[in-house]
């Protein structure tokens, strides 16, 4: 189909409409140019915090350049630009919001278009490499506004005297590494198009209100993590690529043509190829760009980890737990030099920082269990996109993550010398680590480091982390036929039933947490008394109703509620750690299994709105889906290898 525009088959709304207790993607609708810096989305409510957009509302505060890669970690380096009109423009998005008609707004890849319409005021957005292009509409006569204003940290602001050109900032961020974390905003608007003596700071709110001496018009905006200087310079590299509103709108509609024109969906049906390419669209987004080019041409960013500025790639806003298991795996086959770059980003966080990532979210902010990033540099390896000194640094610092304890429990495998020490994870040493998931992870990250060992040509090395890869056989259980916690005696936890969520288990049960081994299938069926009698407790799993108990959790979470609400048994496809459980059937040989079941979990993603059965997670759901419709799945990212079905 290469005449078809396949954004027009995008829903970016896809996986919006979500709440804490209900997830239907937990997904914003960004429009942003492929793994872009900047990404823009409508605010509907920001008291709602980092639900500051749901597909339903019909208010309408403003549009927001942010940075949200998920709303458990909430937002960084982010503002809110707002038109007004009037001599007094308010401060307080409860004063100033206005309804809007979320059935007229056109959202967009490369398009926003938004109609206020308590000030009759049309703004048009569209994104650039690391900031985009705004256009103005306001009805004559009243006085025209543009406000900038907060929605987390402290801000500042200043207009520079000889330009038409506004610089804020602020250090707003999460609970992740952000060492004097500072995101810096350039916007440049046409000359003479600013009345500074009627411009002013917003009273109560660390915001600013420009005031414009035209109805229409267009500006440009920018961001850097490094300073304002480095934000203007990042405007104007933007702006040598597309001059103005309509050229900018075009490259980024050329940009998503392109990639979205990467794979063709195996249906042509309507409402599947809108499926197809809503969840391509997703897999684009992150991680996000968070390197600049400098005055000589060369990339450089800040690193959170110190607070300093260093040569080369970086890219943020990615969970490896997540996205290990199929994101990373598809921007492999699809996009080998934007993820080889993306690795070298990743292994720069050891050589600047000391740990290799698990959650980056602007730093590290230490989410989910184990070091997934793993998978990502042994596939890496395996297929020719990172050899040399580079993946020597890179097996480095596993084997430094594999082997110690970080003195900041956000870094590295948690629990890694007991893992050493004892071959497991003991739950009365590690009381609040999921200590089943821990060692299964570890197990495997093991297995990873072998992998690279082996490319590498470090044969001892190789042996030892093949051998530590089986320490999954540690924690079975042959009497439940489960996975289970140990202490440090050896004896599992007592009182065990498998629909209990939590304590040992993360985000779910022993019933979604004991088949995690994708580097050794059939070594996990040898443990159940060989395939035959594996693949009956696949079936098992698939028949048992999804009953949970709530656990350690102490209330029902949203995974337990998603998993409630659709019935594939114990198979949670609403979270990862059941993504790869119907592919275990083609693994041991029964793909006509894992063709049924994968027909039926598909019925549970669509276009829509809630179009996803739990949490999308930066690209790793939308990813499942693509390699499912395919009819392949990276059961074991680190092999180069799929099973087929």
């Amino acid at each position: 189909m290469p005449h078809t525009n396949l954004l027009s088959y995008v829903n970016t709304k896809q996986g919006s409409d979500s709440c804490r207790r209900f997830s239907g993607g937990n997904a914003l609708p960004l429009t942003q140019l492929p793994f872009g810096m900047a990404s823009f989305v409508p605010q509907t409510q920001g008291a709602n915090a980092p639900y500051f957009y749901h597909p339903r509302h019909r208010s309408l505060e403003g549009v927001r350049l942010t940075h949200q890669a998920s709303p458990w970690l909430t937002d960084y380096g982010s503002i809110l630009l707002s038109p007004q009109v009037g001599e007094n423009p308010h401060d307080n998005p409860e004063r100033f919001w206005t309804s809007y008609r979320p059935e007229e707004a056109v959202l967009a890849p490369d398009y926003i278009r938004l109609r206020f319409l308590r000030y009759r005021t049309d703004m048009e957005v569209t994104p650039t490499e690391r900031g985009g292009v705004f256009r103005l509409q306001y009805e004559e006569g009243a006085q025209a506004w543009l406000s900038l204003l907060p929605t987390r940290g402290c801000y500042e602001y200043r207009i520079d005297s000889s330009a038409d050109v506004v610089y804020a900032q602020t250090d707003g961020h999460g609970g992740d590494k952000a060492e004097n974390f500072t995101a810096h905003f350039a916007l440049r608007f046409p000359a003479g198009a600013i009345n500074r003596e009627k411009t002013h700071a917003a009273h109560n709110t660390e915001g600013l209100h420009i005031a414009l001496n035209a109805h229409s018009l267009s500006f440009r905006i920018s961001t850097s993590y490094i300073s304002a200087e480095q934000a203007l310079r990042n405007l104007e590299q933007d702006t040598l690529a597309a001059a103005d509103f309509p050229a900018a709108r075009a490259a980024a509609a050329a940009a998503w043509q392109e990639r979205l024109s990467k794979l063709e969906p195996p249906s042509h049906a309507e409402e599947d190829m809108r499926t197809f390419y809503s969840c391509l669209y997703r897999v684009h987004l992150y991680p996000h760009k968070a390197y600049e080019i400098d005055a000589d041409g060369s990339p450089i960013h800040y690193s959170p980890n110190t607070g300093k500025v260093f040569p080369g790639p970086r890219y943020t806003g990615t969970g490896f737990w997540d996205t290990a298991r199929t994101q990373f795996m598809l921007l492999m086959d699809i996009a080998p030099q934007d993820a080889a770059a993306m690795v070298e980003g990743f292994i720069g966080e050891y050589t600047e920082g000391g740990w290799l990532p698990r959650w980056l979210n602007i730093g590290e902010c230490g989410c989910m269990p184990s070091t997934h990033v793993d998978a990502v540099i042994a596939e890496a390896v395996v297929r020719g996109l990172l050899s040399g000194s580079l993946a020597e640094t890179a097996l480095e610092g596993m084997l430094h993550h594999a082997n110690h304890d970080s003195p900041d429990s956000r870094f590295g495998r948690e629990g890694a010398e007991s893992y050493v020490k004892y071959g497991y994870v003991p739950y009365d040493l590690h009381p609040r680590l999921h200590t089943v998931n821990r060692t299964l992870d570890d197990a495997y990250g093991d297995w990873c480091i072998a992998q690279v060992a082996h490319a590498l040509g470090k044969a001892e090395v190789e042996a030892e982390y093949r051998r530590r890869a089986g320490n999954y056989r540690n924690l079975f259980d042959p009497e439940s036929g489960f996975m289970r916690g140990k202490d440090s005696q050896g004896h599992f936890r007592p009182h065990f039933n498998p629909i209990d969520w939590g304590g040992d288990y993360c985000e779910g049960s022993a019933w979604q947490n004991s088949d995690y081994v994708p580097h050794d299938p059939q070594g996990l069926a040898d443990l159940h008394g060989g395939t035959a009698a594996y693949l009956q407790r696949l079936d098992k799993l698939f028949a048992t109703p999804p009953a949970y108990n709530v656990g350690s959790y102490g209330a029902e979470i949203h995974e337990m509620s998603e998993m409630a609400a659709v019935d594939f048994g114990q198979c949670a496809i609403s979270n990862q750690p059941s993504f790869h459980i119907p592919f275990l059937y083609a693994a041991l040989g029964a793909p006509e299994k894992t063709r049924y079941w994968v027909e039926r979990l598909l019925t549970a993603f669509s276009a829509a709105d809630n179009g996803f059965p739990g949490d999308e997670d930066n690209g790793s759901m939308a990813a499942w889906y693509i390699f499912a419709a395919l009819g392949k799945y990276p059961l074991c990212p680190g092999s180069g290898a799929y099973v087929s079905f």
